[in-house]
């Protein structure tokens, strides 16, 4: 007898919820998450499942800190159609648009063995990429200077000359390649408590459960900010850095929504000192630093815990925390070429070409799981006065979606309607938009964003008086 849709759906969101939620630290469940909605996005991998997971366990963690401070947990629900929107973009401008994506030199490309993804976007990876092929910056000149490499050797000069590259390896060629076992070894979050430090201040308000905690934001697309986005929609204060010069165009209206955005230099010796300073007064720090570049700059977790011994620092690479890539430069779409997700597309759906997810879902699904490892982190800073640490990877999150999981619900996603999303519009920076509604409800705590979204660099690099 065929099984309902939407009981195995249900299933496989909480085989998910329950990896994500062991790895923060409980081995059960709490009990009364509700999935509503059905339909899946299009792939061969359960990403709709993954999605609406995430965003539950987030959810989870509010309402664990909510009853951990006023003695009753409230019901959390997740739409899963709402969340597959949400893994793709949440903004609906009205009457202007986003720039492009991405730069044109950014794609996958034919090699004489197989395939390669190049990343191009930051001008100096696209500056990378075009020295080492000793071309011009458009695709078919792109195209055509690849197509005389091997894909390994093309890979292997683009990253030793920094730049960010990524062959297309099938999931067996990734599960015996060094950097795939290491990763298959790996928890899904790895986790270090701390010493107690003094006991926080923080009101923790049952409808603004996170309002006066201070968030530090070194994060860049799309991890990391997703994890700061879903913080602020609680009531945190945050306080994202970037370095001069540092632009996202596409992604700023997206992913600044809820914070301030101010710019620092921690290559000087006064960005140092001020960064040591916000340190100090912070109680989340959430950053995507490869694993040696903080460090190199005088600030590694010994350092960090010196400065703030009662922080929640949360961390997120590409490629892992261990093995011969761990300090590797990488990306959503790469991750998905080298670990086999986008050759398991294109061989099961019969296409001549690379075919990946449907939306970024590692980076969106790991942004969820930071958020979580905070949320959680901050109900445990309440409840013995400890810190720590917590440090996630795509590609450990890529591992969560593959291994064992096949597609549940095929039936596609009703598609969006105007009652989607949000009324009254909201006023960005670029000019108004609509946001569609959030896919999370935890009764009695509704996400909100006090401040709308804005360009990087737009505010002082201090906290709030």
């Amino acid at each position: 007898m065929r099984r309902d849709p939407a009981a195995v759906a249900d299933e496989a969101c909480d085989g998910y919820l329950r990896a994500i939620w062991n790895a923060t630290g409980s081995a059960a469940l709490p009990p009364g998450i509700a999935w509503l909605g059905a339909g899946s996005l299009p792939s061969i991998f359960p990403v709709t499942d993954l999605a609406a997971a995430a965003v539950g366990a987030a959810g989870l963690a509010v309402a664990e800190l909510i009853g951990h401070r006023h003695g009753h947990r409230p019901a959390v629900a997740v739409d899963r159609r709402l969340a597959s929107f949400w893994f793709e973009t949440s903004l609906r401008p009205a009457g202007w648009k986003l720039p492009a994506a991405r730069d044109p030199v950014t794609g996958d490309y034919e090699t004489t063995d197989g395939w390669i993804r190049l990343h191009a976007n930051a001008p100096h990876h696209r500056d990378t990429i075009l020295r080492v092929l000793g071309c011009h910056g458009n695709h078919d000149s792109v195209a055509r200077a690849v197509a005389a490499w091997n894909a390994l050797d093309l890979e292997n000069a683009i990253v030793e000359a920094k730049g960010c590259a990524a062959q297309m390896r099938s999931q067996e060629a990734w599960a015996a390649h060094p950097q795939g076992a290491a990763v298959s070894g790996e928890p899904l979050l790895w986790r270090k408590p701390a010493h107690a430090a003094e006991a926080p201040a923080w009101a923790l308000a049952p409808d603004r459960p996170l309002r006066g905690v201070r968030v530090l934001d070194l994060t860049r697309i799309i991890a990391g900010p997703v994890a700061t986005r879903f913080l602020a929609g609680y009531g945190a204060e945050i306080l994202r850095l970037d370095p001069p010069g540092w632009d996202e165009p596409v992604a700023a209206p997206e992913l600044t929504l809820g914070k301030r955005c101010g710019r620092i230099d921690l290559r000087s010796t006064e960005g140092r000192r001020l960064f040591r300073q916000l340190l100090r007064d912070a109680d989340v720090l959430v950053h995507g630093y490869r694993s040696d570049a903080l460090g190199a700059l005088g600030f590694d977790a010994e350092q960090r815990r010196r400065i703030n011994p009662g922080l929640v620092d949360v961390s997120l690479d590409a490629y892992g925390w261990t093995g011969p890539w761990k300090a590797r430069r990488g990306f959503d779409s790469l991750v998905q070429m080298s670990c086999g997700i986008a050759d398991a597309g294109m061989r099961a759906l019969g296409r001549a070409r690379p075919t990946p997810l449907p939306v970024q879902a590692l980076d969106h699904a790991t942004g969820y799981l930071l958020a979580t490892a905070a949320i959680r982190g901050l109900t445990e800073r309440v409840r013995t006065g400890c810190g720590g640490e917590a440090r996630a990877s795509l590609a450990r999150t890529a591992a969560l979606l593959v291994q064992g999981m096949e597609q549940t619900d095929t039936a596609p996603l009703v598609p969006e309607t105007r009652d989607d999303c949000t009324m009254p519009s909201e006023t960005t920076a670029w000019g108004r938009a609509r946001r569609v509604k959030t896919p999370l409800a935890v009764t009695g705590a509704p996400m909100a964003w006090d401040i709308p979204a804005g360009p990087l660099g737009a505010s002082p690099a201090s906290w709030r008086a």
